[in-house]
């Protein structure tokens, strides 16, 4: 065997190439990869419904037992069939057909599957003459002999089903686990948790607790060990977070506290409007934190149209004014564009230094600064002046995008960073930007996106967190419709609204999941092309059909070139002005199709989700989201959220295929009935995969979770916290806890290991 740790050696080298060859498509290619791969549910004779609520489409591992059973021959002649009945521990039943060419194979089937006896079978649900089948369906007696299935019936035998695939069934998975099982008793086991933490809860060891795990006797071991392995995993991330919490405040940072007759007190002096508690409350955090001689690390969240960008301006004029510059990273071009339009207005002469003043009063008193925008798709020489300017500071806030990471992007004394949107960036991507200045500098991080708490203090734990919760006045109501596609009159009345709003002057959006027609899953249905700087494709795994596919198989997503056609042969909509955006058009045409509909020159803006956060046209009332069980739930509110901005009331349509009673059109029905982004945060979190809510890129990495669930174990997450600040306050280092520091290690990449020590 390898001389590496147990955990550490190829599986290769424990079980031979044979068996661990196919578990390699799994990602599990060593000891500790198989181990820590965890049953996904398990069974037992008393065990819960398992065909009540089959999905179309799902592969499934599931055990049964042999309801009836008889042989078929095809009417071709070519094949023998097996056709079985199989019933689920509730009583609920499923077809199941097994095929072959060769007559004595199928009657081997039948005397190793004689009625009455259990098995564990693997396949994917399919509808076949109108009834719920499992296909391509492969078999395993329990435990892998009729003495264990019978063992399984009559005695309470738990069996574990692992997640598996196609082509590795589950007990493929289970078999190779019971040869490196026996191994540990043997082997070093490498345990994260503090002894102290073990006697104190009276958990099992991390030898005992893969164990019960994976070869359990009751349901009670399982839970036993899903207590501990729970902690676990909580732990050893809480402390990442509190190392990386501590190494931040131990760097040096520049105050920037806030200067008397600067940039900040002439913009408050212009605001037409009173700042709301929420963004005041903010606004005092953000400044204590500024004046301080240690980085802020500040996540700024508020319900959609709360008036962050404000805040987040009031922080880069502060710094402005105290010496320093502000740099604002923005996760596409047009959300870019917008901000830098925005910031642009809203400071008006003071984001004029230096420049020639065509309007308005010149500043004596207050020498403003100067606004840049730095995206990949500027021309030679706009980006050689707008790099000029952050070099020189000359322009006390750039504007960017990804483009704001290049090497070549240097600032004269960069105090600050604001971070829009940081589920789209990594840890990584947020410190490259805070790496180019000497001294650290402060952090802002802001998302649209409200956040639960318990995501907040796993994927955000690094962070101080100010919530804003209230909305400006002024905000009009939006009304929300659920408008399914085969409800003719509904989808008429959709589009005379349209057209009736913009009789009346206002205008409306109507986005669309894919760029152009093609069938789901093609990548050139909704994927950009055009290279770092375009917009972001949507994750298949944040929409609502993942819960629920009515037939299986895949269906076209509808398309913005395809809508607009069909919209201008539209007799309602006659006469009305039509625009169309998307992540793939050149980076000015997306400006002028942006400014164009700004400035009221296009009715009807036909686009992707590039328009889903930032995008402040007050002049907007009417929402039409096409296929919108195609997206997530907070993606919905997002979009929502771009209209009934201004003096006007707001209409909102989910247009969808699905049909009333279904799953994705419930959940529709709940997006459309609440107005409250925090209480469809936490509706979002109960219908997301794991993955998806700590994926790599909002959380730099910390998106192993097996065991811990942050949806329903708010309870555990906040004893690990406490406890992991607790043992990295005394000892930072944790010299005394090697086990814990390596399980960190693993937890974090090398690479981002580089930007933890930066802060």
């Amino acid at each position: 065997m390898d001389e590496k740790p147990f955990f550490d050696q190829s599986l290769v080298s424990v079980v031979g190439l044979k068996a661990a060859k196919p578990l390699t498509s799994l990602g599990l290619e060593t000891v500790g990869d198989l181990l820590y791969h965890f049953p996904r549910r398990y069974f037992t004779a008393e065990g819960g419904a398992v065909f009540s609520k089959p999905v179309l489409g799902e592969h499934v591992t599931v055990v049964a037992r042999v309801k009836d059973s008889r042989y078929v021959m095809a009417r071709t002649r070519k094949h023998h069939l097996l056709k079985l009945v199989i019933e689920d521990q509730a009583g609920h039943t499923m077809d199941l057909t097994l095929i072959s060419r060769d007559r004595r194979a199928v009657m081997a089937w039948q005397n190793r599957l004689p009625v009455g006896h259990w098995a564990m079978f693997d396949g994917k649900i399919r509808k076949w003459n109108d009834k719920v089948e499992l296909s391509n369906a492969r078999f395993e007696l329990i435990g892998g002999s009729e003495e264990q299935a019978r063992a399984f019936h009559d005695f309470g035998l738990v069996v574990p089903v692992y997640p598996a695939s196609a082509k590795v069934p589950s007990w493929l998975i289970s078999r190779t686990i019971k040869v490196v099982l026996p191994l540990l008793e043997t082997s070093e086991v490498p345990d994260p948790l503090p002894v102290e933490i073990l006697a104190m809860n009276g958990w099992p060891s991390a030898r005992e607790a893969l164990r019960l795990k994976h070869d359990p006797r009751t349901l009670q071991d399982v839970r036993r060990a899903d207590e501990r392995l729970k902690f676990e995993e909580a732990f050893v991330l809480q402390a990442a977070l509190a190392r990386r919490r501590q190494q931040a405040s131990a760097l040096p940072a520049t105050p920037r506290p806030a200067t008397a007759g600067g940039l900040l007190a002439a913009f408050d002096a212009s605001l037409p409007f009173e700042l709301t508690a929420g963004q005041r409350a903010a606004v005092e955090q953000i400044a204590r934190d500024l004046a301080a001689e240690h980085p802020m690390h500040r996540l700024l969240q508020g319900e959609v149209g709360s008036g962050k960008t404000i805040v987040a301006l009031r922080a880069m004029l502060t710094v402005v004014d105290a010496g320093g510059q502000a740099a604002l990273l923005a996760p596409t071009e047009v959300l870019a564009q917008q901000h830098h339009r925005s910031i642009t207005a809203m400071m008006g002469n003071l984001a004029s230094a230096g420049m020639l003043q065509l309007t308005g009063p010149v500043l004596d008193d207050v020498p403003g600064t100067q606004v840049t925008l730095l995206t990949g798709s500027l021309g030679a020489r706009a980006k050689r002046e707008a790099l000029a300017k952050a070099a020189s500071g000359e322009a006390g806030i750039v504007v960017g995008t990804h483009a704001l990471l290049q090497e070549s992007v240097e600032f004269a004394d960069l105090g600050l960073v604001v971070v829009d949107e940081q589920h789209r960036f990594g840890v990584e991507q947020r410190d490259a930007l805070r790496a180019k200045s000497l001294r650290t500098p402060h952090l802002l991080v802001m998302t649209a996106t409200p956040i639960p708490r318990t995501v907040a203090m796993t994927v955000f734990g690094d962070l101080e967190t100010s919530v804003m919760r209230e909305v400006p006045a002024g905000r009009q109501p939006v009304a929300s419709h659920v408008v399914p596609a085969a409800a003719s009159a509904w989808v008429a009345r959709m589009w005379e609204v349209v057209a009736e709003q913009v009789r009346q002057g206002r205008q409306a959006y109507v986005v669309c999941p894919a760029i152009d027609p093609a069938p789901a899953g093609k990548e050139s249905a909704g994927k950009d092309s055009a290279g770092q700087d375009s917009e972001p494709e949507d994750d298949p795994a944040m929409s609502l059909l993942d819960l629920e596919s009515p037939t299986g198989e895949p269906q076209q997503m509808v398309s913005v070139t395809q809508t607009i056609e069909e919209l201008r042969e539209n007799p309602a909509l006659a006469g009305v002005r039509l625009g169309m955006l998307h992540g793939r058009m050149p980076a000015e045409e997306k400006d002028a199709a942006m400014s164009a509909f700004a400035a009221g020159e296009i009715d009807v803006l036909v686009s992707t989700t590039v328009i889903e956060v930032g995008v402040d046209v007050p002049n907007a009332s009417v929402m039409v989201v096409m296929d919108a069980s195609r997206f997530g739930i907070s993606q919905l509110h997002q979009l929502r959220g771009r209209v009934g901005r201004g003096g006007h009331a707001g209409y909102c349509f989910f247009a969808t295929s699905h049909q009333s009673g279904e799953g994705a059109v419930e959940l529709l029905e709940k997006v459309a009935g609440t107005r409250d982004g925090f209480a469809l945060a936490k509706l979002d979190l109960e219908h997301r995969r794991e993955g998806d809510v700590l994926g790599a890129a909002q959380s730099g990495g910390m998106s192993s979770l097996r065991v811990l669930r942050v949806t329903r174990d708010e309870d555990v997450i906040v004893q690990a916290r406490e406890l992991a600040n607790d043992f990295v306050s005394r000892d930072p280092d944790l010299v005394r806890y090697p086990e814990l520091h390596r399980a960190i290690q693993i937890l974090l990449a090398p690479e981002r290991e580089v930007f933890l020590e930066r802060g």
